[in-house]
């Protein structure tokens, strides 16, 4: 039997993905395989729990969605990897601090294969280049089961980032993979980012998946 299930979705809308996670989460049991669907969402600004609408300064034409992650604003679009870890936290002996650092380090792991030095911040989660962000993290745990996760910008548009205070930080800089290394893709920065977290999260056998099926 698989520790490990990674799912590649494609491009999804961001309201079923939602659902979707909160269904698998809710419907879970002890013995349930833990997994990571890697994806590109449509255009979204998703606004976490602790969010304040005066960060969103002006979405124009992309909808606005109040989520159940921890964080503040943050916007999702084609270009951007998305990565949702639907993992047992109690199961796999892991706090949500060691989670975190997990992740970040993943990502600073993922962007050294592409040439490209990051680094997290213990001031504002998430993975920076220089001043410049480059991945967004936020989470959510429930019976201790972790849900949503982290977007690390590839090649995408960044414009729409200029219309809101990203993570709630007025004039936050961002930045994306693209900016510095040639030819950066969605797939090959997948595979990447695929293999940094199981290393890091310490997974034994893993299945891959196309879709749902």
């Amino acid at each position: 039997m698989a520790d490990l299930i990674v799912r590649t979705l494609g491009q999804q809308a961001y309201p079923e993905t939602w659902e979707a996670m909160k269904a698998f989460t809710s419907n879970r049991g002890p013995e349930t395989t833990d997994e990571l669907w890697f994806l590109e969402h449509s255009r979204v600004y998703t606004q976490g729990q602790a969010g304040k609408a005066e960060h969103i300064l002006a979405p124009g034409d992309i909808p606005v969605i109040q989520v159940d992650r921890g964080g503040q604003v943050t916007y999702h679009g084609p270009g951007q990897l998305v990565v949702y870890l639907m993992l047992d936290l109690t199961r796999r002996k892991l706090g949500i601090r060691a989670l975190v650092d997990a992740i970040e380090q993943s990502i600073v792991q993922c962007l050294d294969d592409f040439g490209i030095t990051a680094a997290p911040r213990p001031d504002a989660p998430g993975v920076y280049v220089g001043d410049a962000k480059i991945a967004s993290l936020g989470l959510r745990v429930r019976r201790g089961c972790s849900f949503h996760g982290l977007a690390l910008n590839v090649d995408m548009d960044l414009e729409p980032f200029a219309r809101i205070n990203p993570c709630g930080y007025a004039g936050m800089p961002m930045c994306q993979m693209r900016d510095f290394s040639a030819g950066t893709d969605i797939q090959s920065v997948s595979e990447k980012l695929i293999q940094a977290l199981i290393g890091q999260l310490g997974t034994g056998a893993v299945s891959r998946l196309n879709g749902w099926d």
